[in-house]
């Protein structure tokens, strides 16, 4: 769906957007000019690595508004409200290396015995959501891969993210979503 200039375009964006507010604290607004499509409703994540660190990651993963919006509103989000780290420096933004995932719609996984999840999610393919009671956690799909792990594993930090054990997702109160990204970064 989006191809090379427009993976440059959202990436500058998010920079333009991160940059604007640490230096004036404002808000920038979408170029008039944007494309179409790129104006659609997406859920989204931006990250900031520093050093091959992670530096900050927040997102919508629901489509709520249009991408180019949701890119300037988390990137500022994950420079300045990631509440793992403290606020970026306009000193360090250079050092800061950008990546951007646009989502897919999550889809409820449906399955009869928890077991038979482990058949319904491709690691490397799929980003999982748990949701349990008033805890959420969300992975996107290059971390399985970054960490090298199996379904199983993937399942299991999902859980810990959301601040569950890790074998949560056999309760069976548990919703697990799964979706898929477009990953790029600078």
């Amino acid at each position: 769906m989006l191809n090379k200039d427009d993976k440059t375009f959202l990436l500058k964006l998010a920079r333009m957007a991160i940059y604007e507010y640490l230096t004036n604290g404002n808000i920038i607004n979408p170029p008039e000019n944007t494309i179409k499509y790129l104006k659609e409703k997406r859920g989204v994540f931006v990250t900031l690595n520093k050093n091959n660190m992670l530096r900050g990651c927040i997102g919508y993963t629901e489509p709520l508004k249009p991408l180019v919006k949701s890119i300037i509103d988390v990137a500022i989000a994950a420079a300045t409200s990631d509440p793992r780290f403290n606020k970026v420096t306009i000193d360090e933004l250079d050092n800061i290396e950008l990546e951007i995932s646009v989502l897919t719609k999550p889809e409820l996984i449906v399955v009869d015995k928890p077991i038979e999840y482990l058949n319904n999610i491709d690691v490397g393919v799929h980003g999982l959501i748990i949701e349990k009671g008033i805890h959420k956690g969300l992975l996107l799909p290059q971390v399985p891969v970054e960490w090298n792990w199996d379904t199983e594993q993937f399942l299991c930090q999902t859980c810990v993210k959301a601040g569950l054990n890790d074998d949560a997702w056999f309760d069976e109160d548990v919703k697990l979503y799964k979706f898929q990204a477009i990953v790029f970064n600078e």
